[in-house]
């Protein structure tokens, strides 16, 4: 058996597997409503094999959306139309899974085959942009942020902490906080973009303190039985790199303590111009150092696609799950092609039983 299909068993929900299909935004959705699109692509993935299926960034309140087409959870009815999906993905033998985001001042944007640009200021389809300082992201995001309020970062924490109990009412079993990519509460993190000169900003303490509060929020209300993670960017490709690692690695550490179940090590993308190194696997290295500094279970995605590639990263313990994306659109059943790439003796078992029956049988 291959590293790569062995279960992984976090809290009280066991995977099939150490394949997941990490959240990828579908711009699909009217006012923040998951619809037959969802359905219908979570569904597949799920069918394909992999153990875990994470639904995409779903904003916890309307200004925290990337674009107007994505999902929320802001509302009960929200909840309602995911309940669905999260059924699908169960019952097509993968355990549903949901990030739930705050886009900051990367929000207010266009889908990306629209421009994925800001929306222009005087585009009633826009709206105003909130963030730890008014510090615009640049590039094809110019839009200034304004500067958030204590009371704002205070109803922002409790938008996530809201988030959370409709997620669970839906019926997600694993629920996944988007503290990366330069979103909201990486901003808070992050030195480039946080320039605030109260309890919220300066020393590496203060700056991480919405991102450590937001989580001990919303542990209080997730299940203690149900894993909660974070996706976080742990390092920037700045040219201070392990300054910012360090920095990083203490931030996960106490993420455990406060009751963080598992790290999806990623980018920082808080800044334009970096120069990202590309090539499969190459946060591997990095995810394991967190694992072993941090002491906690990890996942990455970026450039694990290839069956050789993912495997390697289990059985080097770099991660404990390799989440896999764009190789999953491609190909809804990577999971069968990586057990048949693998050598896998009868890798229709990867399957449901009807497309394995048809799939063994002929």
């Amino acid at each position: 058996m291959s590293a790569l299909f062995q279960p992984f068993k976090l809290k009280d929900v066991s995977l099939r597997n150490r394949i997941a299909v990490p959240p990828m935004c579908q711009y699909m959705a009217v006012d923040g409503l998951a619809n037959d699109w969802h359905l219908s692509h979570y569904a597949g993935m799920a069918r394909g094999g992999a153990g875990l299926v994470i639904v995409e960034a779903t904003a916890v309140s309307p200004e925290g959306r990337i674009t107007p087409g994505c999902t929320g959870i802001w509302k009960d009815q929200q909840a309602q139309a995911f309940a669905p999906v999260a059924r699908a993905i169960k019952a097509a033998g993968a355990v549903p899974g949901i990030q739930i985001a705050h886009a900051g001042r990367k929000a207010s944007a266009n889908r990306p085959w629209e421009g994925d640009d800001h929306i222009p200021e005087n585009d009633p389809r826009g709206w105003q942009t909130i963030a730890p300082s008014a510090i615009a992201y640049g590039k094809g995001l110019p839009k200034q942020p304004r500067a958030m309020t204590l009371d704002d970062i205070a109803r922002v924490r409790q938008d996530f902490v809201d988030a959370a109990k409709r997620a669970r009412e839906a019926g997600f079993e694993w629920l996944e906080l988007h503290f990366a990519h330069g979103y909201l509460a990486q901003t808070f993190f992050s030195a480039h973009s946080n320039h605030r000169n109260d309890i919220y900003g300066g020393s590496v303490q203060n700056r991480g303190r919405f991102l450590l509060e937001t989580l001990k929020a919303v542990r209080e209300v997730w299940p203690e039985n149900l894993p909660l993670t974070v996706r976080f960017g742990v390092i920037e490709y700045d040219g201070r790199d392990e300054q910012t690692l360090i920095e990083s690695i203490g931030l996960v550490r106490d993420f455990k303590a406060a009751g963080m179940d598992m790290i999806n090590v990623s980018i920082g993308f808080t800044i334009a111009d970096v120069s990202i190194p590309w090539a499969p696997g190459f946060l591997g290295p990095i995810a394991k150092r967190v694992r072993q500094e941090a002491n906690s279970p990890v996942s990455a995605a970026w450039g694990f696609g290839t069956p050789d590639v993912a495997e390697h990263a289990i059985k080097e313990e770099q991660l404990d799950l390799a989440m896999v994306g764009k190789s999953h659109l491609a190909n809804p059943h990577w999971a069968y092609y990586a057990a048949k790439t693998l050598g896998i003796e009868h890798a229709s078992w990867t399957l449901p039983a009807p497309y394995a029956h048809w799939l063994a049988r002929y």
